[in-house]
């Protein structure tokens, strides 16, 4: 567990986080477009269930206030040690400054180590010092690697 992590309730998120996840997501992204209600909880059943994604959730008071997902990705290298990447690190408006990004992202953390991943990626926009304090804070060094990025040109869903 990452020192001085909130004491908040965090654990993966199951079918009844549907709504209130999907709500942050809308928050985050609100150019996505909106697949509707089937479709958007087959897409979050299929994350749920993938064995290479764990949705976790940050709970304040009972409800959803953070989200973050690690995704899994195999590699030949590292003796086979899988790579993690952390994706839409999520805050509620309401739920803000009270750790629970922070607590979501120990707790994937954790995920990733318990699983033996080699090492853990996070991406995050160049202008959000912010967030790039935070990602600090729970262990991440934004100067030891580049990251680079290339967006699908026709794929429509760009970040």
């Amino acid at each position: 567990m990452v020192r001085g992590a909130s004491a908040a309730p965090v654990r993966r998120a199951n079918e009844a986080d549907h709504r209130a996840v999907r709500a942050l997501y809308r928050e985050l992204r609100p150019q996505d477009p909106d697949l509707g209600d089937d479709a958007s909880l087959q897409l979050f059943r299929a994350v749920l269930h993938s064995p290479q994604a764990r949705l976790v959730v940050a709970l304040d008071g009972g409800e959803v206030g953070a989200t973050c997902m690690l995704a899994l990705l195999p590699n030949f290298a590292s003796a086979g040690q899988p790579i993690g990447v952390i994706e839409h690190v999520i805050t509620g408006e309401r739920f803000r400054r009270r750790g629970l990004a922070r607590a979501a992202l120990a707790f994937a953390l954790d995920e990733a180590w318990a699983m033996d991943c080699c090492k853990v990626m996070l991406l995050s926009g160049a202008q959000r010092a912010q967030a790039h304090r935070l990602y600090e804070s729970v262990g991440f060094v934004g100067g030891r690697e580049l990251g680079f990025v290339q967006k699908n040109p026709s794929g429509g869903h760009h970040d």
